[in-house]
């Protein structure tokens, strides 16, 4: 069972934003690899309004979680209510991560930050612009397995907006509660051969969701909502998600 719903109010803004402001960040060195930006949008939403999931994915797509799927599904239905953060399924045309669960964001543009750029990407993928007076803060860095260090923002979307995913980049997005996060079997970890660091996993409707995103999100959580600052920085990416 959901623990009850944030709602969605000045005392919640007040609440995350006093969390990261009071908090040093860790940064990474590139080390060869590149800068990336990921945008958390904490939004208003409906219970109910995501009953119906346009993009469940395949069987062999449940297949590859590390330690099975354990009877689940992988659609992202009934997680709404109160406030919420914008969850994006990406299209399966993509060159790489394909059809998998990501926040909206991407590489940095030369000459941009990374708040320039994770407010960039989330107008280019579902046509949302936001002020420089979302911005609540930043969480950690987060170096991939795929040759990004990525940056977390963390915006205020002042209501629910209107998403329009872009189809080439996004095939569905969705507004999952923040009281999702916070349910008592979350987060998990599991073990692999490939690594000794623990594989996390964010359990969200029927899915499992896998660091980076699912590493950024516990970090939120625990940061922004709880004021804990423990690190994430050795949660383990299944191996799916090394390329």
């Amino acid at each position: 069972m959901s623990p009850p719903s944030f709602a969605y109010d000045a005392a919640l803004r007040s609440r995350i934003t006093r969390n990261l402001s009071g908090y040093e960040r860790r940064a990474v060195d590139l080390d060869d690899r590149r800068r990336a930006a990921v945008a958390i949008v904490v939004v208003d939403s409906t219970l109910g309004e995501d009953r119906v999931d346009p993009a469940p994915p395949t069987a062999e797509a449940m297949n590859v979680i590390p330690g099975g799927s354990g009877g689940l599904d992988g659609r992202m239905a009934n997680v709404s209510g109160g406030a919420a953060f914008v969850l994006c399924r990406r299209s399966a045309g993509l060159n790489s991560h394909a059809s998998q669960w990501a926040l909206p964001g991407g590489r940095l543009d030369d000459g941009e930050d990374a708040i320039d750029a994770a407010r960039r990407e989330l107008d280019e993928e579902l046509g949302v612009s936001l002020g420089d007076d979302s911005v609540l803060g930043l969480l950690d860095d987060y170096p991939t397995r795929s040759g990004y260090v990525i940056t977390p923002v963390v915006l205020w979307g002042a209501g629910p907006l209107d998403l329009r995913p872009a189809p080439d980049e996004v095939l569905a997005a969705y507004r999952v509660g923040l009281h999702e996060l916070c349910r008592d079997d979350s987060p998990r970890f599991v073990t692999i051969p490939e690594s000794d660091r623990p594989v996390v996993q964010v359990p969200l409707g029927n899915d499992l969701i896998h660091a980076p995103t699912g590493a950024v999100l516990v970090q939120f959580r625990w940061l922004a909502l709880e004021g804990n600052d423990e690190s994430v920085a050795g949660f383990e990416q299944p191996v799916f998600a090394w390329r």
